[in-house]
């Protein structure tokens, strides 16, 4: 097992209140202001869990490209269903990313929740009976340990406990399932299994990955790998938290690069990219500004209007 490099929380301490839950508080939000990474251990979501969700997934993924063709819906922008290969791309790369996805809204509300106005209801694969209920279950349990961790991201920057959760409560929040198959013969010029990017959304919460290949640019201009083993949950600042806190927290450049080997084995990941409801301003939050110089670096505009625009930067708009 990899050892982490990356400030590490133990929910436990959370769960426990008193000075653990602030020493779990200062942790989470020293990490998130700077490097704008933290690992979660004893998280409480189990090994089981995520090895079915991911048995699911590579049934899935393994299926012929015509059969997986059949679940992908232009009008959805990648947010539902499947994405095939070399679609994405990142913001400021001409290069598509090594890989194909498929996207979970939120599950257990009914299709014609407000949730699901925008890209519709969830589908799943007829050819993988465990996909839906596996992602489902996986879904619900990274929904309300965001939920947690944003709480403690509101504590340490001095406001009200429920200020980013209350956010995130009917959100389209979503849990991305990547394959990337294995990097054989020629790939198009500077193309890697995820070109380097930050996220939009407020945090992501990586459930252990298959395979090693995370890297997190530092400041210094140097990538650092970042273990995505199972012990821990790697979580990270997006675009729409370091705008909310005025730059104080940091959404990090990272990227996922290639095997270092000729014939490599296949990748699979799972975040869960955790959104504000579309209505949500993302103005800089006073507090925040306060402590950043005094002046608003992120001008106000809603979490649906940011998404929208960064979707089409990225090549699913």
């Amino acid at each position: 097992m990899a050892a982490q490099n990356i400030p590490v929380v133990d929910l436990r301490e959370w769960h426990a209140g008193g000075e653990a839950r602030q020493r779990f508080i200062t942790t989470l939000g020293e990490g998130l202001a700077e490097i704008g990474f933290f690992a979660v251990q004893h998280h409480g979501i189990s090994d089981e869990l995520t090895k079915r969700a991911y048995s699911a997934a590579r049934q899935f993924f393994h299926l012929p490209t015509e059969t997986k063709a059949r679940y992908h819906d232009p009008e959805k922008h990648g947010q539902r269903g499947f994405t095939g290969f070399g679609t994405e791309h990142a913001r400021d790369s001409k290069a598509p990313d090594l890989k194909e996805f498929w996207q979970v809204g939120r599950p257990g509300v009914p299709d014609d929740h407000p949730v699901h106005r925008v890209y519709g209801p969830n589908y799943w694969p007829s050819e993988v009976a465990d996909f839906g209920p596996a992602l489902s279950q996986l879904y619900q349990h990274l929904d309300e340990l965001g939920a947690s961790l944003l709480e403690a991201a509101a504590a340490y920057i001095g406001e009200a406990p429920e200020h980013f959760r209350d956010m995130v409560t009917d959100s389209d929040t979503i849990v991305r399932v990547l394959y990337y198959p294995p990097v054989v013969g020629t790939v198009p010029p500077g193309a890697i299994r995820s070109a380097a990017h930050e996220d939009i959304n407020l945090i992501t919460l990586l459930s252990g990955a298959t395979a090693e290949g995370l890297e997190l640019l530092q400041r210094d201009g140097s990538w650092r790998a970042v273990h995505t083993g199972f012990d821990t949950i790697v979580v990270d600042a997006g675009d729409m938290l370091q705008n909310m806190t005025n730059g104080l927290y940091k959404s990090t450049t990272h990227r996922v690069v290639n095997p270092g080997h000729a014939s490599a084995s296949e990748r699979f990941s799972m975040p869960c990219f955790v959104h504000a409801r579309r209505e949500v301003e993302l103005a800089p939050l006073a507090s925040c500004i306060a402590r950043t110089g005094g002046v608003a670096k992120y001008a106000k505009i809603t979490a649906g209007e940011y998404l929208t625009q960064r979707l089409r930067e990225i090549g699913l708009g």
